[in-house]
Order: C-alpha cells, then sequence, then structure tokens
C-alpha cells in the first residue's frame, strides 16, 4: 500500500524474503525463498538522495536498492526524482549466502514501478533486477517466491516454479564470517569435463522430483555436485564438520547456500533446527543455525 501526503509526496514499504541458490546441482539456475525478510520504505521527497537505516558506506548512490530504482526509471525513460530509502528491517544476513543483494535490487525495481506508477509487468521487473544483479537464481524466488528454476534467454530472463514438499524441513547454518560472491566465484574453474556437465544436469532433474515428493533417498543422491561445492567448500572454515554432524543427526544432504558461507540442511525431522543448533553450537558457538520456512508469496508491497 502506498500513501499520498498533501504535497504529493509517495511512500511504500517493500518486503522482499531472503533466498538460497543453487541447492547443490542446480548451479546458477535454481533458488528457494524463505520467511526471512528485510524490509525498506521508499518515499518520493526531499531535494536528493538520502539513505538510512544501513552502514554509511552504502548510503550513498552505489546502493543496490538505489541502483535498481534508478535502472527501473532509465528503461522507462524517466528521469530521476528525490527519493529517500529507509531501512526498516533487515533480516537478512549480508554476504552470507542468502541473497542479500537479490533483495535489495528487487525492493527497488518494485518500489519505482509502483511510486511512479509504471504498471510494468513482474515479468519486465524480473529482466531489469537480473540486469542489475547480473544473474536469475536469486532474482527470480525474491520475486516470485516458492522454488524456481530460471535461465537466460538473450536479454530476457525466464523463470519457472516448482513445488516443494512441506515435509521437508530446511535448516541454515550461518558462520559469523562473511564470504564475497567475487571470491566464492574465483575459485572455480573455467571450464568443466563433459562427464561434470552431465552429471550436474542429471542430478538437477532428480533435485526437483526430490524437493517435490519430499523423498530423502532420492535427495541425498539428488543433492550432489561437481561444479562448484568442491571448490567453495575450502573457503568455509568448518564446513566438513559442519556436513558430518548434520549427516550424522539425520539430514538428507546439505549444500552450500549460494555462494556461501551459509550451509543449508534439508532433513525430514521436524526437530533437526533444535539438534543441529545443540551439536553445531558446541564446536562453533559463533554460528548462528536458524530454521526456514519456504516462502511462497515473493516480494509484497506492505
Amino acid at each position: 500500500m502506498h500513501h499520498t501526503g498533501a504535497m504529493g509526496e509517495r511512500k511504500m514499504i517493500v518486503r522482499v524474503p531472503a533466498s538460497s541458490a543453487n541447492l547443490g546441482p542446480g548451479f546458477d539456475c535454481f533458488g528457494i525463498a524463505w520467511q526471512l525478510y528485510n524490509e525498506i520504505e521508499f518515499l518520493k521527497e526531499g531535494h536528493e538522495l538520502e539513505i538510512s537505516g544501513c552502514p554509511r558506506q552504502y548510503c550513498n548512490e552505489n546502493n543496490l536498492c538505489f541502483a535498481a530504482y534508478a535502472a527501473v526509471l532509465k528503461h522507462a525513460g524517466i528521469q530521476l526524482h528525490p527519493l529517500k530509502i529507509n531501512f526498516l528491517n533487515t533480516q537478512i544476513p549480508v554476504s552470507r549466502g542468502l541473497g542479500s543483494s537479490a533483495a535489495l535490487i528487487t525492493a527497488g525495481v518494485i518500489a519505482a514501478n509502483e511510486l511512479n506508477e509504471l504498471k510494468l509487468s513482474k515479468q519486465e521487473l524480473f529482466s531489469i533486477a537480473v540486469s542489475v544483479e547480473g544473474h536469475p537464481d536469486n532474482i527470480a524466488p525474491a520475486i516470485f517466491g516458492g522454488f524456481t528454476a530460471s535461465a537466460m534467454d538473450g536479454e530476457r530472463a525466464v523463470s519457472v516454479s516448482f513445488s516443494l514438499s512441506s515435509s521437508l524441513n530446511f535448516t541454515a547454518i550461518i558462520p559469523n564470517k562473511q564470504l564475497s560472491t567475487e571470491l566464492s566465484r574465483s575459485v572455480l574453474p573455467a571450464t568443466y569435463q563433459k562427464s561434470d556437465a552431465v552429471f550436474n544436469i542429471s542430478h538437477s532433474a532428480l533435485l526437483i522430483k526430490a524437493l517435490e515428493s519430499g523423498d530423502s533417498e532420492l535427495l541425498s543422491t539428488a543433492l550432489q555436485d561437481k561444479l562448484h561445492q568442491g571448490y567453495r567448500r575450502k573457503l568455509i572454515d568448518g564446513y566438513n564438520e559442519a556436513e558430518s554432524t548434520a549427516l550424522s543427526l539425520g539430514a538428507c544432504g546439505m549444500c552450500i547456500s549460494g555462494a556461501g558461507p551459509t550451509m543449508l540442511c534439508i532433513s525430514p525431522d521436524m526437530d533437526f533446527h533444535m539438534k543441529a543448533e545443540e551439536k553445531i553450537g558446541l564446536s562453533f558457538p559463533q554460528w548462528k543455525v536458524i530454521p526456514l520456512l519456504p516462502d511462497s508469496e515473493g516480494a509484497v508491497i506492505l
């Protein structure tokens, strides 16, 4: 909902979910949205750009929220106008592999569309957001919600949604260190063996079915990957111990959330996150272990 003040000022709040991309073999294409949110207020008023509620180094034109807002105006051929952006509630941790940058970009494109009454479709906003982010894997769940697969068709971003079994429980293990996407991408090889590509394509297909059906045995097979996790796990101190702990507690499998360092455990056990928090807390008291519930709505205007 947005409000118009006496001077024609307008304001609105956008709520955007966190997301986990990749999900093992679905490198750069799969994503799931979570009930963990950033709420950002946009006000079309003032004399220039004002950003509040986030660290000072982001209170300028380089803020991804503003960059995305500006990209929509440019797309629509509209001049930039004074804007206040206020970060009200930010639950999504930064540089942890939970889609924090995609959430900011998504908020920016939705606010620009709404405040300027552009009437762009979700699909158009999706493509603009992807052009700012560079890849669609986190933008798709942030905008559409749920479990998505996305691809680029030239300049056009394409996304489809799949269902998730309600029998699966998701738990995030969040280390207390940031890991930049740039570093995480830099350790990946420039080329791959054909057999590794085939391995990932086949396991991605299995993973869609496993997440839809809740089949634990299929899930533990399907989560395997040969394109990124073997290289990235070395950047995450404690990865091997976290994985063996998760498996010993009955997880079907564990994968790196996005570029990491957050690890996502999938289990049929309702109480998995409590057991994991207790056990992992012994070795890594600074880490957070939280249950994640899928978000089916994607970004909304409050």
